[in-house]
């Protein structure tokens, strides 16, 4: 009998010779700006704790408390026995913060994706998406059933083009764009997709996982860093990543929120939000607004390294935001390239094919607010002597 696991083999075995096999490192303790890895020490650049909360004392102390209390699992479903009256304070401060009149928290980014796409669109609807969109945001759009319509990367003329082209199709129409993109660093043109989107009557989303915390007065996101405030739909997000947690959300108007907590599949068949992950979230929250000292700390740390990176001769492509792309284009040089720094102590990890289109293989540097100048000048010392051991610089 043929082995049933040969086509597996056989695919993995491509992939290795590709050089898009992924080696997936092990940390032997908290995330922060320098992680144990196999019983030694390295500088992390490339975790997405841009405020530096994954391991902060604050939110520890929050846990332990809202543990003592709660317990550790909601046990349940939102719908049937899985609301806890934490849940509930989460959602009422994560609306403040956004400025909207309700919000409603996921098990995680993707899931809050999961939550929108599907339960807002349906066949015979439309769903305009950026061509660079998270993963999230394509497998989403597939489960909705809805004919997805990408234009060109925050191409504007494209996406007005899209439109016209459509324009006679009475489904719903919903566009739906990354806020900060996550391989590039580059933001969406989010006022005139907006004004785009308005004159053919089609709901806005953005996906912000990577301004959350990042972007606006004190982190509150890509709307509010273009003061669109009332002007987008539907705000989606991760607590992943700034809030240094696990957890997705989606603020917007009381009736779609009101909308999603009825209807949406992550909702309503699988389980809530742990209490740990509710506890760190508020502690993260509460800091995020009680001072912008972080904020301006990731923002220093990200101009500083792009700079040095950029002067050193680096292709640090289109980013406006603390996310440092370093494009070397072919996948095996990117992973020699990401081998090469760890072997002098730093930890940044290739970023190939299917995450980024072929033949723009990187390595992405992310820097966090718990960075210190110190760790970045070692940082970009690695990187310079590697770039030069490789012909890259």
């Amino acid at each position: 009998m043929a082995d049933r696991y040969q086509f597996l083999s056989d695919e993995l075995d491509r992939m290795k010779r590709e050089g898009l096999y992924g080696n997936i490192r092990t940390l032997e303790g908290p995330q922060g700006a320098v992680v144990k890895i196999g019983g030694k020490e390295y500088l992390n650049l490339c975790s997405n704790n841009y405020l530096g909360f994954a391991n902060d004392g604050l939110v520890r102390e929050k846990v332990k408390e809202m543990v003592d209390r709660y317990g550790v699992g909601p046990g349940a479903v939102r719908t049937i026995a899985g609301t806890m009256d934490i849940h509930l304070e989460l959602e009422k401060k994560l609306a403040a913060f956004k400025g909207a009149e309700a919000a409603i928290v996921f098990q995680s980014g993707f899931c809050a994706n999961l939550a929108v796409l599907p339960t807002l669109t349906g066949d015979g609807d439309l769903i305009f998406s950026d061509s660079l969109n998270h993963a999230s945001i394509i497998d989403a759009s597939r489960l909705s059933k809805a004919k997805v319509i990408r234009y060109e990367h925050s191409d504007m003329k494209d996406l007005r083009k899209k439109f016209e082209e459509n324009s006679g199709n009475p489904g719903k129409k919903l566009l739906i764009t990354d806020g900060v993109f996550s391989m590039d660093g580059d933001l969406a043109r989010l006022p005139e997709i907006v004004e785009i989107a308005g004159e053919f009557n089609c709901l806005v989303a953005v996906d912000d996982a990577h301004g959350e915390g990042v972007l606006g007065r004190g982190g509150r996101g890509i709307v509010d860093h273009f003061h669109l405030h009332g002007k987008v739909d539907i705000e989606i997000g991760t607590m992943s990543k700034a809030f240094g947690v696990m957890g997705g959300m989606v603020a917007g108007s009381s009736v779609i929120v009101d909308f999603l907590r009825q209807k949406a599949r992550t909702n309503l068949f699988s389980s809530a939000l742990t209490v740990p992950d509710v506890a760190a979230n508020m502690a993260a929250l509460q800091m995020m607004e009680a001072d912008d000292a972080r904020l301006k700390k990731l923002w220093e740390n990200g101009d500083y390294l792009k700079a040095a990176l950029k002067s050193a001769g680096f292709n640090t492509g289109k980013s406006e935001t603390p996310i440092t792309p370093v494009i070397i284009g072919d996948a095996g040089a990117a992973k020699d390239f990401s081998a090469k720094l760890f072997e002098n102590g730093v930890f940044a990890t290739a970023i190939v094919f299917p995450t980024v289109p072929k033949g723009t293989a990187r390595v992405r540097a992310m820097v966090s607010a718990a960075h210190s100048k110190e760790d970045l000048d070692r940082g970009i010392a690695a990187f310079i002597k590697v770039g030069r051991e490789l012909g890259i610089v």
